[in-house]
Parts: structure tokens; sequence; C-alpha cells
């Protein structure tokens, strides 16, 4: 018999505005990092994409590219990273998280806590480490 495999498929998006300062929300559980998500069947990474910054943050986006994939082959997750910029939009907090700002780069590193989530604001910032694929 044939296994159909179960994937999901999440975006992250690395948002700046216009003095270049980074865009974080503060989950419950896993602390600062970018806004993102999961895709919702029939919906296209880009969106989906433009759709999540917009529910945690309040932050209206443009996507400008992609900066990399990360497949987790456990939890057979895959996830894309945009870079996005600010159009609009106010900061806001939603059901999801508990804060939300625009950080400079090495506030930024202070304040994510967790290990793959500083990995991911490194390669994003810094443009020779992008396009990236990892896999883990």
């Amino acid at each position: 018999m044939i296994q159909i495999p179960s994937h999901s498929l999440a975006v992250a998006v690395y948002v700046l505005d216009d003095q270049s300062n980074i865009l974080l929300v503060k989950g419950f559980r896993r602390g600062w990092e970018f806004p993102g998500g999961y895709v919702n069947r029939g919906e296209s990474i880009k969106a989906a994409a433009i759709r999540e910054v917009k529910e945690e943050s309040g932050i209206d986006i443009v996507i400008k590219k992609t900066l990399g994939v990360e497949h987790d082959m456990n939890r057979s997750v895959s996830v894309f990273v945009f870079e996005g910029k600010k159009i609009g939009g106010t900061l806001t907090t939603s059901s999801e998280n508990e804060d939300v700002g625009f950080f400079s780069y090495d506030e930024a590193m202070k304040i994510i806590k967790l290990r793959n989530f500083k990995d991911r604001l490194y390669k994003c910032a810094n443009e020779k480490n992008t396009p990236y694929i990892i896999e883990m």
C-alpha cells in the first residue's frame, strides 16, 4: 500500500520598516520571533505571508523576495522565509501574541531567545547568506 505523506507548509517574514528596523512578535510560548504561520489549503505562500503579518502585528506589507527555506524532516514542516517591506498599518497585538514591535538588529538579537530564530535572523540580515536551504 502506498502511504501518502502529510506535510505542513508555513511562512515566516523578515519585515523591515523605513529605518531598517525588524518587526518581531512575542508569542506566549516561544518568545520573540518573525511573524508567520501555516499556509491554508488553497492559499498561496505569498498570500499567507501577507495575511499572517497583518493578523499577528497589524502591519501591511509587500513581499520583496524569498530569503530561504527551512525543512524540519522530523516534524514534516517546511517554512518559506520571505523579506517583506512595511507599507502601512498600525502595530497591534493579536490573540496569538503578547507584544509586537520594530527593533534594531542588535536589539532583536538580544530579545530573541530560541537559537533557531537567532540563526534565521542572522541569515536574513546578511544578504550574502541568502537564499538559503536548511534541512534538519
